[in-house]
């Protein structure tokens, strides 16, 4: 196999699993240990890899407040969404960051302790900013499903009956 399809396949694998060791890598892939090892150093050093994160369910940070904000911005010359959108990613509540397409240009993932400190957020450091022109904000109430992994799996949920 290739290295550059060795690549591909490691970086599916981690995204599915990033605590799979080398040595287990290596046997799915039919190679060694240090073949993999290197191939991960060189994904790490050309940054197609850039972090390894867990999964965790809302039960682990009760105390958090999750937010999707969506974000309507006058592009930059030059530079277009790129600056705006790496001097938001700056902010301690921003965890992501993302440019999209729709009615709004940027999506952001914002993380506080209360509505409140989102709120406060959005009105004292982001909408402020400038090339920000509109926001929209949603609350995230329940996560069901985050990177490809069912949160709530077997868990039994029945609505309650209504009778007449």
């Amino acid at each position: 196999m290739k290295p550059a399809e060795m690549k591909k396949r490691i970086v599916a694998l981690l995204s599915r699993n990033a605590r799979m060791t080398a040595q287990e890598i290596a046997e799915r892939l039919a190679c060694t240990e240090a073949q993999v090892k290197k191939l991960i150093a060189e994904l790490e050093k050309e940054r197609i890899i850039v972090g390894y994160a867990a999964v965790v369910s809302d039960a682990a940070t009760p105390d958090e407040v999750r937010a999707i904000i969506e974000v309507e911005v006058q592009p930059e010359r030059d530079t277009g969404y790129d600056t705006l959108a790496e001097r938001l990613g700056k902010f301690a509540e921003v965890r992501s960051v993302y440019l999209v397409s729709g009615r709004y240009d940027l999506r952001l993932e914002v993380i506080g302790k209360s509505l409140q400190e989102v709120a406060s957020f959005v009105s004292g450091k982001l909408a402020c900013q400038p090339g920000v022109k509109s926001t929209a904000t949603y609350f995230m109430l329940k996560k069901y499903k985050e990177a490809g992994i069912q949160l709530n799996a077997g868990e039994k949920y029945e609505r309650l009956k209504i009778v007449p």
